[in-house]
């Protein structure tokens, strides 16, 4: 690397000033500015969220919700068998479950999933589980209601 390479710049030179006449570099006629239209002339300012004249965006989404828009509002919680053995009672309920705060308060809905380990005997009453939640837990003596 040679000795210029390493010298710092001491110009900096501001960016060229359009339509300021032909003397200036970049300017006169059009001034970069295209031909015609609204965005060619002085005190042009369109919105961000125009479209032409169409119907805008932010006016069609709310017609487009649909049926499923409230799906969200009631979420299902998963409860994974690491969480149940984690706990220190063995009838689980939605309520010992929000008590224990293996889920938030906020959720109505909870389903017990197949994956980490069981080793101990649970009673599971009002909690929905998938097919392999629910042999695993018959296997170890448990029931579910």
């Amino acid at each position: 690397m040679s000795l210029l390479q390493k010298l710092v710049k001491t110009v900096t030179r501001s960016s060229k000033r359009v339509g300021r006449g032909y003397g200036s570099g970049k300017g006169g006629h059009t001034a970069s500015r295209g031909q015609k239209g609204q965005k060619s002339r002085g005190g042009s300012k369109i919105p961000l969220w125009f479209e032409g004249g169409q119907l805008p965006g932010v006016k069609k989404y709310p017609m487009l919700r649909g049926k499923g828009r409230f799906g969200v509002l009631n979420p299902t919680a998963e409860i994974s068998f690491t969480d149940i053995e984690n706990m220190p009672v063995s009838e689980i309920s939605l309520e010992t479950l929000k008590l224990h705060k293996v889920i938030e308060k906020g959720f109505k809905k909870a389903k017990i999933i197949n994956s980490g380990k069981l080793t101990k005997k649970v009673n599971i009453k009002g909690i929905p589980t998938t097919k392999g939640a629910l042999e695993t837990i018959k296997k170890l003596g448990g029931s579910v209601e």
